[in-house]
């Protein structure tokens, strides 16, 4: 079981969950976050941490956010737009930083009216 961060965090980037997460496994992609659910262990302090109430324990996940997943999972598990090999397991995103790069779900998400460009 993991953490999932749903559409509520596209184009927002808050971040504030990364400073909670105590084994360094949310990422950061173009528009939005993603958590490893390889690395995820499932301790929760990423949740109350979401100042905008986009992360759910999976098996809480609303019927709107369900694609967000398996997204997530792919997220690491498939190349991403401008990488040849997927991102896979790290060891923790500090060691990576910023990817610059989303999977298609959330690229192909309308940009969030107002939000502007966090890079």
């Amino acid at each position: 079981m993991t953490y999932v961060i749903g559409a509520a965090c596209v184009d927002v980037l808050d971040k504030s969950c990364v400073q909670e997460c105590p084994v360094d496994c949310i990422y950061e992609g173009a528009r939005a976050m993603y958590i490893n659910p390889d690395e995820c262990v499932d301790c929760g302090a990423c949740k109350p941490a979401c100042r905008m109430d986009a992360i759910y324990w999976e098996g809480d996940l609303p019927a709107d956010e369900l694609q967000h997943l398996a997204d997530n999972a792919a997220f690491f598990s498939k190349p991403l737009p401008g990488r040849v090999a997927p991102v896979g397991c790290p060891g923790g995103a500090d060691s990576v930083g910023p990817l610059g790069a989303d999977t298609p779900l959330v690229a192909a998400m309308p940009k969030r009216e107002g939000a502007s460009d966090p890079h």
